[in-house]
């Protein structure tokens, strides 16, 4: 994936300034070049600055986005980034009026299979929140329960609670 080119329209970014705008850091930017999470830097002359366009710095503020929703791994968001440029080079050949119907039906059956990984890796990330807030919940109750059980002691309700400290519960 190379960098466009700044058009003469288009204001052309430096690194510092890209960093403010997606509330990073320079160096986790090279960092995210040198990955392959964005796209690596175009030869310049030595010492010159390397100049962005909008559209990277849009790039940058999705994978940004991204790890932040999800919480994955950067291979993971490597995966998933792949399978977002993937579906993008397929969208613009659906969009040509030239493709024949049986090619259109292997690109859509390609968008599928890239939707596919994507949908998995969400999935799956899903799924692990549900067990915390599931784990979380557990606990939550059982907390509730013993602070029940506490006041109900303190209101006379139980038989007096034997004089050595009551163990503290795993997992609260």
């Amino acid at each position: 994936m190379s960098s466009p080119t700044p058009t003469p329209t288009e204001p052309s970014l430096r690194i510092g300034d890209v960093a403010k705008l997606a509330n990073t850091t320079p160096r986790t930017i090279r960092y995210y070049e040198e990955i392959g999470l964005l796209p690596p830097s175009p030869a310049r002359a030595s010492g010159q600055h390397r100049l962005y366009t909008q559209t990277e710095v849009e790039r940058l503020r999705e994978v940004m986005r991204l790890k932040d929703l999800l919480g994955v791994s950067l291979e993971q968001l490597k995966t998933l980034l792949a399978a977002e440029d993937a579906r993008a080079a397929v969208r613009a050949q659906l969009r040509r009026d030239d493709v024949h119907p049986e090619r259109r039906r292997e690109l859509l059956g390609e968008a599928l299979g890239h939707l596919d990984r994507q949908l998995e890796l969400v999935r799956g990330r899903a799924a692990e929140l549900a067990s915390l807030e599931k784990e979380l919940s557990e606990t939550h109750k059982r907390v509730r329960r013993k602070l029940r059980e506490l006041d109900a002691h303190a209101g006379g309700a139980f038989p007096p609670a034997p004089a050595a400290a009551e163990p503290v519960p795993p997992g609260v």
